[in-house]
């Protein structure tokens, strides 16, 4: 059983890594709350996963600074909201016919863009 699980949990969490990093690009995909889920499967079923993960140069020192609570970069914060807007922006303009479905994206962007300023800011250390 206990190998059932940790094949379970290794298999969630690679599935939330590759959706955390598909959410780098598709701005609607909560990237951090994806690779910090991918990190929680990892540490409880595969140390050399865990490890890989959070000495990663892309995605480690997001995600040891966030679960410390030291918080996002500014640039983060930046290039995160400024490509959700500017995605969501042409899909409600250009693509969706829907008055409600526009509605819907438009406050789903709002909310992630709360979410993501609500966080605190990681300060840079000289």
């Amino acid at each position: 059983m206990n190998y059932i699980k940790k094949l379970f949990l290794i298999i969630i969490g690679s599935i939330s890594l590759f959706f955390g990093v598909l959410g780098i690009f598709l701005p609607l995909l909560p990237t951090t709350p994806l690779l910090l889920l991918a990190a929680a499967c990892y540490v409880r079923s595969s140390e050399k996963l865990y490890t890989w993960l959070i000495t990663n140069k892309y995605f480690g020192s997001y995600i040891l600074n966030y679960r410390n609570g030291k918080g996002i970069p500014l640039k983060a914060k930046i290039i995160g909201v400024t490509l959700l807007w500017i995605s969501l922006l042409y899909t409600i303009i250009f693509v969706i016919p829907l008055l409600i479905v526009k509605v819907l994206l438009f406050l789903t962007g709002s909310y992630f863009t709360w979410f993501i300023l609500k966080q605190k800011t990681l300060q840079k250390t000289v």
